[in-house]
């Protein structure tokens, strides 16, 4: 979809941004470009939609070389979302969202239509935000609103630059996740500069490590670059914390799951002490009848003897989706204070994960990057516990 081939910038002082840089992006892929300031992150983002002009190279999409294209077009196809957003202060949110569709000819009711649906996409209802100023937002809706605009011609390419580097750490996460459920949906070609090594594991499918003059140190998917850096330039950049990085890339597999007992929220409290003594266990799991989870249940709340595990049963707190990472469920369980979290299939539960699994899971999952085989054949030994 976009290949730079041997793109270089070297501006008239002398100074080289980029040297000559090769980088090829799928179609419907994210790549994200990170490494230290001044290796040309954002020199190559610009270079792309020729807001800055290449000295050396081709830059071809979908096979066409764009480098001796006529650059307003060219930006018209390619939408592009800074750290600050860029909203037009004295237009609403609807018209600067329909902004790009206005300046291709589309008339002003179909504009503002396409502009409504994207907004409603990421997450800003149109009746509420829509005949609103960018003053009247909060940071983080301005950022919605800049992905809404910069997707508003439908353009099959999305270059973003820093995009939610100027909000707070817990609205960046938030819009991190927003964004990874509109990928789903639109698929489209993103080349992403982050400085945050933490935003380009959790969001890219490679990640390019760039040194001083645009040099490619490593092009490679997430977990490769954390678990094998090509070069000792990429071990120091990732830094001696890359295992704990590498949670945000390790998915929770069935394998990684413990299966305490587990005891129907229906039954009496009887029935589960006598579970509990049986399995030699200290709470369960309460489920109710299709298999939801309702909570847990200790010994201690069974001594009564009379009602039901539902009148007894905790609510369980900390818990993850099945399809979620080993850093989410760690994040659950340093949030709740939590010694074991419940891993959900939707409403079903499949089981819950530990500390200890979580260790074994990372183990696994590094040991299974140096064997080169893959997660779910690689195995550890795992000590029973006490």
């Amino acid at each position: 979809m976009i290949r730079l081939d041997g793109v270089g910038k070297r501006y008239a002082d002398g100074t080289v941004a980029v040297q000559s840089l090769d980088l090829d992006v799928r179609a419907g892929e994210l790549v994200a470009l990170v490494g230290p300031s001044g290796c040309g992150k954002t020199t190559t983002l610009k270079m792309i939609n020729r807001l800055i002009e290449p000295t050396s190279g081709r830059i071809l999409l979908d096979g066409d070389d764009v480098t001796h294209a006529d650059p307003v077009q060219l930006r018209r196809r390619i939408g592009y979302v800074i750290q600050q957003v860029g909203l037009f202060p004295h237009k609403t949110i609807l018209d600067n969202t329909a902004t790009v569709p206005r300046l291709l000819g589309v008339d002003r009711k179909q504009a503002r239509s396409r502009a409504a649906e994207l907004l409603e996409l990421v997450g800003l209802d149109p009746k509420l935000y829509g005949n609103r100023y960018p003053a009247q937002l909060s940071g983080g809706q301005r950022q919605r609103v800049g992905v809404a605009r910069a997707l508003a011609a439908d353009p099959p390419v999305l270059l973003m630059d820093e995009p939610f580097g100027a909000v707070d750490p817990v609205v960046r996460d938030r819009l991190q996740g927003e964004f990874l459920r509109l990928q789903e949906e639109v698929r489209k070609t993103i080349v992403l500069v982050t400085h945050d090594l933490d935003e380009a594991v959790r969001m890219a499918d490679r990640i390019c490590v760039l040194s001083q003059g645009g040099h490619v140190e490593q092009y490679d998917s997430p977990s490769n670059v954390l678990g094998s850096p090509a070069t000792a330039f990429v071990a120091e950049f990732v830094g001696a914390d890359r295992g704990l990085k590498r949670l945000s890339v390790t998915p929770i597999a069935d394998g990684d799951l413990e299966q305490p007992p587990v005891v129907r929220s229906s039954a009496t409290l009887a029935e589960a002490a006598d579970l509990l003594r049986r399995e030699g266990a200290a709470w369960a799991v309460c489920l109710d009848d299709g298999g939801a989870l309702r909570g847990w249940i200790g010994v201690a709340d069974t001594v009564r003897g009379t009602g039901t595990v539902a009148d007894s049963c905790h609510r369980m707190e900390a818990w993850v989706p099945a399809r979620a990472s080993l850093k989410q469920a760690f994040q659950e369980m340093l949030q709740y204070d939590a010694g074991w979290v419940a891993v959900l299939d939707g409403e079903r539960y499949v089981g819950v994960l530990t500390p200890r699994t979580l260790h074994e899971a990372l183990r696994r999952s590094v040991e299974a990057q140096v064997a080169g085989v893959r997660l779910e054949d690689a195995a550890v030994d795992i000590v029973p516990s006490a």
